[in-house]
């Protein structure tokens, strides 16, 4: 597989400054919210600002996962503004449970969003420069067979563990984001949502569609595309690489997308709080706008 350490890595650096106190004292919902004792006229400059502010919140704002997704019982929240977060949910209560349609329509969503092609050209350059899976090869060919299995590998795993297996076991797909307690609290309860799932009932199971979707999904692109070994055109001429294609590679790849996928649940839980932090910054940087009073 491509270079999912690498990822690893990257969420758990955006994760480390928030770690600690700031994700424990939390604003409570709705504190910070005071009554207005008077209500001013509104000119046409304050009109203008309330209309811009009622917009920002609006369904299309990156980050908002409070607000609902394309489709229904789905959110249209992203990770850091930019990677897609659909199947989470902040504070989301009692919610219906999604449709066997539903669920392929936003794993669909997710896995074919504009985002997710540069970012697997990311990490298919990191796998590249490290000679991860040497049969792949050198330069653009050996580039490009790094593309298409990034690509195809995070595909197959979200469909088989967001869509396939949830619809046969009637599992429900969505993270529900704690939101309580300490730092340590909720990073313990993202980390049980890898093997503890929701029903669409709205029971608790054991996480099949995870562990087994996940052993499914390593398996199928292990021993489909990924390369079988053989002679290779090295710098130093040919040179024989070792099949890939084994039951120690296999496990080794699910392994690696367990833990990717346990660590970017626990992002997942921290991310509407590193999402206001990063709000509240950018409120208090940007200049105050004063209504120009009529002559």
């Amino acid at each position: 597989m491509t270079c999912s350490k690498c990822t690893l890595v990257l969420f758990a650096i955006a994760l480390l400054p928030f770690s600690h106190s700031s994700l424990a004292q939390q604003t409570p919902t709705g504190s910070g919210q005071e009554p207005a004792s008077q209500t001013p006229p509104q000119t046409e400059t304050t009109k203008d600002a309330t209309k811009t502010q009622s917009g920002s919140q609006g369904e299309n704002v990156p980050g908002s996962s409070s607000k609902e997704g394309a489709v229904k019982g789905t959110s249209n929240d992203r990770l850091f503004y930019a990677l897609p977060n659909f199947l989470s949910l902040e504070n989301a209560g009692t919610v219906p449970p999604l449709t066997a349609r539903q669920k392929f329509a936003v794993v669909a969503r997710g896995s074919f969003d504009y985002v997710v092609y540069p970012w697997y050209g990311f990490l298919s350059a990191i796998s590249q420069a490290e000679n991860s899976e040497p049969g792949f090869g050198q330069g653009a060919a050996g580039y490009g067979k790094r593309l298409g299995s990034a690509f195809a590998d995070g595909t197959i795993e979200n469909f088989i563990t967001g869509a396939v297996l949830p619809s046969v076991l009637h599992q429900d797909p969505r993270f529900f984001q704690s939101g309580k307690g300490s730092f340590v609290h909720r990073a313990g309860y993202a980390v049980s949502r890898i093997f503890i799932t929701r029903t669409d009932s709205g029971g608790q199971q054991f996480n099949y569609s995870e562990v087994l979707g996940s052993a499914l999904s390593a398996t199928i692109s292990t021993y489909s595309y990924h390369p079988k070994g053989g002679l290779v055109h090295t710098p130093s001429g040919l040179k024989f690489i070792a099949s890939d294609r084994t039951l120690r590679n296999t496990a080794s790849v699910w392994g690696t997308q367990v833990g990717y996928d346990t660590l970017t649940i626990v992002v997942k839980e921290f991310w509407p709080d590193i999402h206001r932090k990063l709000s509240h910054k950018a409120q208090k940087s940007a200049p105050t706008e004063t209504a120009a009073p009529h002559p």
